[in-house]
């Protein structure tokens, strides 16, 4: 038997409870695979119950999730240590937060879990309580690296049916991504991208498009050098290595229906860049996907919007499950392309 997808239940006081239960509530609409959450019993019941849902929970391990899915939903407990208040982060959870993630890749290392879904956390709440990390990203990162024992170099993908963006800097400011837009970066991030798309996308190599960093993709120097003096080398240097690499190109004439016909990926030097087209064009829809790991992950494309969480409008949770949704059937769709063992 295949092993159960895990999910993380991000910040206990976000909407990732809201979007877990209700995407199990929805569970045979969307003919979701079976999952295991990470979390405390407890907090989700509760969050059930404010967002009337009659589920029960059922206390599970990787080994019996499977067969418990539609019993109820199977949780490996993970208590917290505070009261848990819908929309009020307490960093007193940081630890069961922090050990949740934990857990579900030392499981995936051991073989007990396919992939993981991570739902959203709060960097600040985890930082407060003294979490060294950047994001979600760069501790997944560190974690496969401390369990495979290989180095890992996380490349952040958001996939979504319509487009899907690379942004090749992530939690940088925006004027430091011009000294870190190297020809060795982009060579990185290409070889991770091609190789990890035909492992878990069932493509052949991808078709590749690099966004300018600057307006106009520099114009030939007039308005920036990067392009001229490092991007364009690069791309030719890649191109004759085989990857079907493009650009660097104007980003403002990248991402309407017909430029997105000609290319599999776009990749752009800083993460807004990359972020604002797809959020525009797939908000409910986009899957965070981290390339570059031992294991398959995904995540939904949004935050933990505390101002939501726990809420309902005409009795419907006012946090959409959609990302969640694509987030599970998108690690289904990798973990079978993948087969036993990734």
């Amino acid at each position: 038997m295949i092993p159960p997808l895990l999910v993380t239940s991000g910040d206990p006081a976000g909407i990732g409870p809201d979007v877990i239960v209700t995407a199990y509530h929805l569970r045979r609409q969307h003919n979701l695979p079976p999952f295991l959450v990470l979390g405390d019993p407890d907090a989700l019941a509760a969050r059930m119950q404010q967002l009337g849902l009659a589920i029960p929970v059922v206390p599970a391990t990787p080994e019996s999730a499977n067969q418990d899915f539609d019993t109820g939903l199977p949780v490996w407990p993970v208590p917290v240590k505070a009261p848990v208040k819908a929309g009020k982060p307490d960093p007193a959870n940081a630890d069961a937060i922090i050990h949740a993630i934990r857990l579900g890749v030392e499981s995936l290392h051991q073989g007990r879990g396919s992939a993981i879904v991570t739902a959203p956390i709060a960097k600040s709440v985890l930082q407060a309580a003294g979490f060294t990390h950047p994001g979600h990203t760069e501790f997944l990162a560190e974690l496969g690296q401390t369990y495979w024992g290989q180095p890992v170099h996380p490349v952040m993908m958001i996939w979504s049916p319509v487009l899907a963006v690379v942004p090749l800097t992530i939690h940088i400011p925006l004027k430091d991504v011009s000294r870190m837009m190297t020809a060795g970066l982009l060579a990185t991030c290409v070889e991770i991208i091609d190789r990890d798309w035909q492992r878990w996308f069932g493509r052949s190599r991808p078709r590749m498009v690099l966004a300018g960093l600057n307006p106009h993709a520099g114009e030939d120097g007039r308005i920036g050098t990067e392009e001229r003096d490092i991007l364009i080398p690069a791309v030719k240097a890649l191109q004759a290595r085989g990857f079907d690499l493009k650009g660097p190109l104007s980003a403002d004439t990248l991402f309407h229906e017909r430029a997105r016909a000609t290319y599999d990926i776009a990749l752009c030097p800083g993460h807004d860049q990359a972020l604002i087209p797809v959020k525009t064009l797939a908000f409910d829809d986009g899957v965070n996907v981290t390339l570059g790991l031992p294991f398959i992950r995904t995540s939904p494309d949004h935050g933990t919007a505390f101002d939501i969480a726990g809420k309902c409008e005409n009795k419907i949770p006012l946090a959409k499950p959609d990302s969640m949704i694509a987030a599970l059937k998108l690690a289904q769709r990798m973990r079978e392309r993948s087969g036993p063992g990734q």
